[in-house]
């Protein structure tokens, strides 16, 4: 077996813990790369720096928050490399392991006891194709304080025109995430559905909507003079122009996770109760 490494470098337990458990892979004689970002932290495995871009393992572990998962799926997205999460973030809805059992499970991983589980994306187009996202898109006006006008419309049908701080079309994964703080529903993951999610909307009857994951979304600004910006899961920023339209489908890659468990609604109903402040 093949595994990778990514960590997050702002969280010192992060990094040890990617030292730690690179020299517990070396000692089960599994072949480990390294994201290269790491390197600098971790010198004396500098041989097995990879570009996480150019990573082809059969896992990879991520440890960090979902801001570590999101990244590591955006530079290997459609390799189908499913994801170990190791928690080291605040909340962290898709990472699934605690710190203080990564070891036994990781060795469950080796021993065969774990399935994958397989999460939709978002295809998004702005005149060509952007990145995909696993989470959300969020829609917003380059300047504080200011609303966009945006027009809504599912297969050709209009839905909405409506004045609002802007847009949140998640996937099912993303429902736990900035949809669900603007009022989203919370989805189970199995659901093949798109969700709609406008953010403090000046309109009374504007309410989150779920749309079919086999539909096509469009996103039109609409006043001119404002542009507005398109950021994908947190990584990615578009520029938006008037009359210019996002276009929204369902990817035609998906997102890998290696899962021990089934648990989603107790995972759920645990880190809601905690809210991320003592994880």
């Amino acid at each position: 077996m093949h595994m990778g490494i990514v960590a997050r470098l702002d969280i010192p337990r992060a990094v040890e813990m990617a030292r730690e458990m690179t020299e517990f892979l070396i000692e089960k004689e599994i072949k480990v790369s390294i994201d290269s970002s790491l390197i600098q932290f971790m010198p004396e495995f500098k041989e097995r720096s990879v570009e996480l871009a150019e990573m082809d393992t059969d896992m990879i572990i991520a440890i960090g928050g979902d801001g570590t998962i999101l990244r590591t799926q955006r530079f290997v997205n459609g390799k189908k490399i499913p994801i170990i999460g190791i928690n080291m973030g605040t909340v962290g809805f898709l990472t699934e392991i605690d710190p203080k059992n990564a070891f036994d499970a990781v060795k469950d991983v080796l021993e065969g006891k774990y399935f994958i589980e397989k999460r939709t994306q978002l295809r998004v187009c702005h005149g060509e194709e952007l990145p995909s996202a696993l989470n959300e898109v969020v829609m917003m006006t380059r300047k504080p304080a200011k609303m966009l006008h945006i027009e809504i419309s599912v297969d050709e049908e209009i839905v909405e025109e409506l004045r609002a701080d802007g847009l949140i079309i998640s996937t099912p994964s993303g429902s736990t995430a900035y949809s669900m703080s603007a009022g989203g529903p919370i989805v189970d993951p199995r659901v093949e559905a798109f969700i709609i999610v406008p953010i403090c909307p000046f309109k009374l009857g504007a309410r989150p909507i779920v749309v079919p994951n086999k539909s096509q979304i469009k996103v039109k600004l609409l006043k001119k003079g404002k542009k507005a910006i398109a950021v994908i899961d947190g990584q990615y920023e578009e520029e938006i122009n008037y009359l210019e339209e996002l276009i929204f489908v369902k990817s035609t890659t998906n997102a890998y996770f290696v899962r021990l468990t089934h648990n989603f609604y107790q995972r759920v109903k645990d880190l809601l109760t905690e809210g991320g402040i003592n994880s």
